[in-house]
């Protein structure tokens, strides 16, 4: 295959996420090294916790490639947290057995959000950046690594919740009662990840994501205000260029098929899309402005091999012929699956999808 990115020999997502030709549909898999994988789970035991994991730059690196060895994948994606931006500003991460994460400290009021500063990725997150440095290394060039965010929304809802929530009726309190601390807030983290993704790109991204985990718990005008705004502000931040290889951006709001064209708008590269929207619809929506990354049901994943290729098969024939599509799932692989559900995936989407590109 012929690599446009001379540092690459498996260049398919980078020219399918720019909408370039490509010789087949490539994949990854949101959560793709995690606890479905048993030598996943090994390492986390050795290493104690899942924060001292993420804290480990060797240990995050040796995970990253778990998948790798094992599945025909496109894309490595670094090994992190969306959570550890709010844990470097103070707030005290850590995880309750079964519940998820949480944090000693939330912000209880406009005096709270007021103490926060910018940060450095060099001196909170330098842990995050040498992952990313050693896993390019590890990688030589095999295919390329993605590295990525928490969005400002997302990571507001926990650190004024306290951990997830259902409802986020005090981070949604906010934007109606103080919208003024709720911008504060929001400028404050749509720079930290600007300057946090800078870093990862300058350290061996070659590709980056915004997750907004929680953007589709808005209603419209508030996510266009507090959500999509200050992706926008990342967007136009971002290093897109690096040594002349372009760095794409992906921005993947969880619910967000209503707002396809202005998440299209921002300048990003590609949007990624749950599996509440068919994908050829979303296609059509956007035109030829931004590639589509997704969109499997998670659960179709704890089906049969036969299932998973004829779903696969379904959303490739949905979303046609020529570039611009990158396989993936609808939100991040549960930890119940099989690892040979997964070949099976990746195998069926490689398969099926040269009809699409000839």
């Amino acid at each position: 295959m012929s690599a446009s990115h001379p540092s690459l020999k498996n260049d398919r997502l980078i020219r399918a996420l720019l909408r370039q030709p490509v010789d087949r549909t490539p994949i990854w898999i949101m959560r793709q090294a995690g606890r479905y994988l048993p030598e996943y789970r090994a390492v986390r035991e050795q290493a104690g916790d899942f924060m001292s994991l993420c804290r480990s730059p060797e240990l995050a690196c040796e995970v990253t490639m778990q998948p790798l060895r094992r599945f025909d994948l496109d894309a490595a994606i670094l090994f992190s947290d969306i959570l550890t931006i709010p844990d470097a500003m103070g707030l005290g991460l850590y995880f309750e057995t079964g519940e998820g994460p949480k944090f000693k400290r939330t912000l209880q009021n406009a005096a709270d959000i007021a103490k926060l500063a910018t940060l450095d990725p060099h001196d909170e997150l330098s842990y995050v950046i040498d992952a990313v440095s050693l896993i390019r290394k590890e990688l030589n060039g095999e295919v390329p690594l993605i590295g990525f965010s928490g969005s400002p929304w997302t990571l507001a809802t926990y650190m004024v919740e306290g951990g997830s929530s259902k409802t986020f009726s005090k981070t949604k309190a906010l934007l109606f009662e103080d919208p003024k601390a709720a911008h504060q807030l929001m400028s404050v983290l749509a720079d930290s990840v600007a300057a946090y993704l800078n870093a990862q790109i300058a350290a061996g991204a070659q590709a980056v994501m915004i997750f907004d985990s929680w953007g589709g718990a808005l209603s419209t005008a508030h996510y266009l205000e507090f959500s999509l705004a200050y992706m926008q502000r990342i967007v136009d931040q971002l290093t897109r260029d690096k040594d002349g290889e372009i760095i794409p951006v992906t921005l993947f709001t969880t619910g967000g098929g209503l707002w396809l064209k202005e998440l299209a708008a921002t300048g990003c590269d590609a949007l990624s899309v749950d599996w509440t929207i068919d994908i050829g619809v979303a296609r059509a929506q956007v035109g030829d402005k931004v590639a589509l990354q997704g969109n499997m049901d998670p659960a179709a994943m704890a089906t049969s091999p036969a299932v998973i290729k004829a779903e696969a098969e379904r959303i490739l024939a949905s979303y046609g012929q020529g570039s611009g599509h990158i396989f993936n799932l609808g939100h991040g692989i549960t930890p119940d699956i099989k690892p040979d559900n997964v070949k099976a995936l990746v195998d069926a989407v490689h398969d099926a999808s040269e009809q699409y590109h000839r």
